[in-house]
């Protein structure tokens, strides 16, 4: 009998384990895997150490790659960070949503613009969401936010899939610090400024001479010059001068939580949040994509990371960043999610090479031996980018993958994970788990698109049974001044009209074997010259002809649904403006203790 009684209660004992184990009694674990996507801003390939640098430190990163997969040939859909983060986040080319330009202005420049991710799009994020998993993004978002008004919301990352937002709703640009060159406009701001100083001093001299009575001049000739000179210089105060307090904002969801935003403890809060985020759902499958503001300028000045680089303020921001790769992987692993996680680091596009000034020095990446880099079209230093995976247990740690891949495989990935097996639209990206646990040694990745603007720019083959990657550009970019690396006349490189030169024939590098893209094939050199041409031809046809009805439609000349990048949907609006308190006296700050 006694015996009877121990065993019964060892059975309970057991049954009480595994219910703890398992959750409710009778209920299946839910396996499905969770996912961390951590994505760098202007990045350069040639800045990490697993990607050959030696003179910056990035242990972090490094381990990573060594623990999970690198991707060698990773590519940006895009060489500047609003169409390439489309393109991410939805799978498809930035073409597909509007999200591309015709002109000068190939991002979002105000969050008060009407223009972002159209509502009817859909995300990774979305689908997920759809799956039962928690979704969160902390860091920068630059898709836009409202359509119509201000707080409609209709770009927001809440309407997007994203259960969770903090962060950047814009993104990090000079105007954030005071003291920096402005990024947005500059020109258009120095002629505004101009045209209003210089009603002003016609005002006043039109006042003088009627107080000296040197000329009669007529009252009605004065309240049309004072209207001028009033309305001349708001539209040129209001929406450039006071941009730090129009873009550079921090959200918590769909509230403006400080404006403008502080960037002293702005990597800290970004990392607190990120890792709260990880820690309140560890217990049911949840994806974070963390975007963080780091590497773009204005560069950080963090105390701890202050001088401590090889490479000034860029180098210190670099190693700041890693650090914090290194925090989330941390709690990654110091919860016991590593066998249950997939964590992928990468950057939106490549580095900018033209950002410099006398006082800091260089700030922007270095792309290896790429040729170009952020805002150059196809070239490869703008669009290779570090690709890695990590997932412990599931991928061989130290596996290196030298296929063709992009950003937009991500979309498919993740359903692929999510078991989300739902129809879907028209995608570009493909599934990469075959290719990282090597089931297959080729990536499905034949052609890839490059395009600059709603301009397609090049194209990429990788013939079937053939180790060699060819790439047709059919324009490259002006570098200005003439000779120079990049655009430094313009700061970023154009994509049309005399900003560019078209080539009859295209030109053909073979990029398996000539990287830095620096020595074009021609008929003699190249026995599969004409081939490349005729397959890339056809390859161009195939790919514009899924480019749907409405796909080009209004607003974008050639391409897009309808254009999210014009100048109508660009330009500031104030009651699209979002705004803590009464506009226009919008200024808050972020109360740290109910976080």
């Amino acid at each position: 009998m006694l015996f009877s009684m121990y065993a019964m209660s060892a059975a309970l004992l057991l049954w009480l384990l595994l219910a703890a184990v398992s959750g409710v009694p009778g209920e299946e674990v839910d396996k499905r895997p969770n996912f961390v996507l951590m994505m760098v801003d202007d990045l350069g390939i040639g800045d990490i150490g697993c990607y050959g640098n030696d003179t910056i430190r990035t242990p972090n990163i490094d381990r990573l790659a060594s623990e999970g997969v690198k991707l060698t040939q990773h590519i940006a859909a895009a060489p500047l960070c609003t169409p390439s983060r489309t393109a991410f986040v939805t799978g498809r080319y930035a073409i597909r949503s509007g999200m591309v330009s015709e002109g000068r202005v190939q991002v979002l420049l105000f969050l008060g613009g009407s223009g972002g991710l159209p509502p009817g799009e859909t995300t990774f994020a979305k689908r997920l969401q759809q799956q039962g998993y928690t979704t969160g993004l902390v860091g920068k978002w630059h898709l836009g936010v409202n359509c119509e008004r201000r707080g409609d919301h209709c770009h927001h990352p809440n309407q997007h899939g994203f259960s969770y937002f903090y962060g950047l709703p814009f993104t990090l640009f000079n105007d954030c610090l005071p003291g920096e060159n402005s990024d947005v406009l500059a020109d258009l701001q120095h002629t505004l400024k101009d045209l209003s100083m210089l009603l002003a001093v016609g005002l006043i001299t039109v006042l003088c001479v009627r107080v000296c009575g040197l000329f009669e001049v007529s009252l009605w000739l004065l309240v049309p010059l004072f209207l001028l000179c009033i309305l001349a210089t708001a539209v040129w105060y209001v929406p450039f001068v006071l941009l730090q307090t129009w873009n550079c904002i921090l959200m918590r969801n769909q509230d403006v939580i400080e404006q403008p935003m502080e960037l002293d403890t702005l990597s800290e809060r970004l990392l607190r949040e990120a890792q709260h985020f990880v820690k309140k759902n560890a217990d049911h499958p949840f994806l974070l994509f963390l975007s963080l503001a780091h590497v773009h300028t204005p560069l950080f000045n963090t105390p701890d990371f202050a001088g401590k680089s090889r490479h000034g303020r860029y180098g210190d921001n670099l190693e700041e960043m890693d650090w914090i790769i290194g925090k989330m992987t941390e709690t990654v692993d110091s919860l016991g999610l590593a066998n249950n996680t997939l964590m992928y680091f990468t950057s939106d596009h490549g580095g900018h090479l033209e950002s410099a000034d006398s006082v800091v020095g260089q700030k922007g990446g270095w792309n290896g031996i790429y040729k170009g880099g952020k805002a150059m079209g196809g070239w490869e230093g703008g669009i290779r980018v570090p690709g890695i995976f990590r997932w412990t247990g599931r991928l061989a740690a130290g596996r290196v993958v030298d296929e063709p891949t992009s950003l937009m495989d991500l979309y498919p990935t993740l359903k692929y994970l999510a078991k989300d097996t739902q129809p879907d639209r028209q995608l570009d990206g493909y599934n990469l788990m075959p290719l990282l646990e090597g089931e297959v040694v080729r990536s499905e990745h034949e052609f890839m698109f490059h395009y600059c603007g709603i301009y397609l720019n090049a194209v990429r083959w990788h013939p079937p049974g053939s180790d060699s990657i060819f790439k047709v550009h059919f324009f490259t970019p002006n570098f200005s001044p003439p000779g120079a690396g990049g655009c430094y006349d313009t700061k970023v490189c154009l994509c049309h009209g005399e900003h560019v030169t078209n080539h009859n024939p295209p030109l053909v590098y073979d990029i398996f074997n000539d990287p830095s893209e620096s020595r074009p094939l021609t008929l003699d050199t190249e026995q599969r010259y004409a081939e490349i041409l005729e397959q890339t031809a056809k390859a161009v046809e195939k790919h514009q002809s899924t480019l749907t009805d409405e796909e080009l439609s209004d607003n974008t000349a050639q391409h897009g649904v309808p254009g999210q990048m014009t100048w109508d949907k660009i330009l500031w609006r104030p009651w699209l403006q979002p705004c803590c308190g009464s506009f226009p006296f919008c200024r808050c700050k972020e109360n740290m203790t109910q976080v």
